[in-house]
């Protein structure tokens, strides 16, 4: 069973968390909250989140000086940021979130359908980098251990065969995925990201139709997990 996707609600409004909450909980995903930049930092400490919603607007630590601490840690520099603001921004407003790192910035009150919309579709890349990543490590064991480890009760032939059928079950949703973006004309960032799952993906599968019988002899190299 595929493990749900957190997403990160950041606001120091609890009317405002609660209304995030009424929107997305149609997406059956784990929502997280945080009532302060700080706290956001430290939940981002411990859990891994498809994407975090993030208000402007927050006393002590706003939202571009939390964003760019997140930018600035390895571990979460590459997870998407949506801002949201009440604020009547011009272009250099709009600009300085940008800069900050955010993949999106929307003005409340927002529409929820667009808002769910966008949400899941960052949802949704994450789960396939997280699908894509098991069968990198599935493919890991069988190139370090040849499949003869201890308690492995399946032939070499037949785990390739597995992870041959569930590496393409991964690529048809992503392909799937692609097609969706292309034809909503989605965000930059969220195309971006799907590019990136789709070559790490071919990478893989190389690396899979390689340890074929008669494929040769070479010792294939997994793409990076980056």
């Amino acid at each position: 069973m595929v493990q749900k996707a957190k997403i990160l609600l950041v606001d120091d409004r609890p009317e405002n968390l609660l209304a995030l909450e009424a929107i997305l909980s149609a997406l059956d995903q784990t929502l997280v909250r945080a009532s302060s930049g700080e706290e956001a930092l430290k939940a981002l400490l411990t859990d891994d989140f498809a994407v975090i919603l993030l208000d402007v607007q927050m006393p002590g630590m706003d939202g571009f000086e939390t964003a760019a601490h997140i930018k600035r840690r390895e571990r979460t520099r590459d997870i998407p940021i949506i801002f949201l603001t009440a604020i009547n921004h011009g272009p250099h407003h709009t600009f300085r979130g940008y800069a900050a790192g955010a993949v999106d910035y929307i003005s409340k009150p927002f529409d929820p359908w667009v808002l769910r919309a966008k949400v899941s579709v960052f949802v949704e890349l994450y789960m396939k980098n997280c699908q894509l990543r098991e069968q990198a490590a599935l493919l890991r064991l069988q190139l370090e251990g040849g499949g003869h480890g201890a308690g492995d009760t399946k032939e070499p032939a037949g785990l390739l065969a597995e992870l041959s059928a569930r590496l393409a079950a991964v690529e048809e949703q992503a392909e799937a995925l692609s097609k969706q973006l292309d034809d909503e004309s989605a965000d930059a960032a969220a195309v971006a990201t799907a590019a990136h799952l789709e070559r790490k993906l071919t990478g893989l599968r190389r690396a899979l139709d390689a340890l074929e019988p008669g494929a040769g002899t070479g010792t294939p190299s997994l793409p990076s997990q980056s």
